[in-house]
């Protein structure tokens, strides 16, 4: 056979044959996808919740998702308790359920069926003021008062908590019970966190709501 009689291909030629050929490949692969009708995407799922919020009960469906700041907020319009860090960290958002303070924005609307939850609206109004309320205005326990729901909510439940025996991480005879001292009081709040620095004053507000000198 003579091969000189063969067409000649030289390197160069093969590459650029091979790219234009993947080219085409590829750009039908993407017309074939843009033609394609796109997947559904699935509802997030819901799911069904009651309870009562300032003692009046409340039926939602919610995104499971759903935090019980948010369910708050968002859908009851309770607007009192605040989102600050969102990660339980500031305090800002603490709401009283069953008796016992928690950080709503870390705790799933759906897990408090049937539980009784209280926010700042719910402990009184302002015409009748609770006495960790009118504490607050007494003692100017507070400057620009997004944290002051959270701090009011959580010094009412640090009250109960002495009073019902609870220790702390400061209490020195855990079988006598914790003494009702501002050292407990300022241990019990250290998870509320107030920007403004207003502390003294909260401290004074909640030594008198107790009845001990700050």
């Amino acid at each position: 056979m003579n091969h000189s009689s063969l067409p000649h291909a030289s390197r160069r030629d093969v590459l650029k044959t091979s790219a234009a050929g993947a080219a085409i490949a590829s750009s039908g692969g993407a017309i074939g996808a843009a033609t394609a009708a796109p997947l559904a995407e699935a509802a997030p799922p819901r799911a069904k919740v009651s309870f009562k919020v300032n003692g009046k009960g409340q039926n939602l469906e919610l995104d499971t998702r759903t935090t019980l700041l948010d369910a708050l907020r968002e859908h009851l319009h309770l607007t009192g308790s605040k989102k600050g860090c969102d990660h339980g960290q500031c305090g800002a958002c603490t709401v009283i359920v069953n008796g016992r303070r928690i950080n709503s924005c870390l705790s799933l609307a759906v897990m408090h069926e049937g539980d009784e939850v209280t926010t700042i609206e719910g402990l009184g109004s302002p015409d009748n003021l609770h006495p960790m309320q009118a504490a607050f205005v007494k003692h100017d326990g507070y400057q620009c008062g997004y944290c002051t729901p959270g701090q009011i909510c959580s010094a009412v439940s640090v009250l109960e908590e002495i009073h019902a025996g609870v220790p702390s991480h400061v209490t020195q005879d855990i079988a006598a019970g914790p003494p009702i001292t501002v050292e407990e009081m300022r241990e019990r709040m250290s998870g509320n966190i107030c920007r403004c620095g207003a502390y003294s004053n909260i401290a004074e507000a909640m030594a008198e709501v107790a009845g001990i000198k700050a």
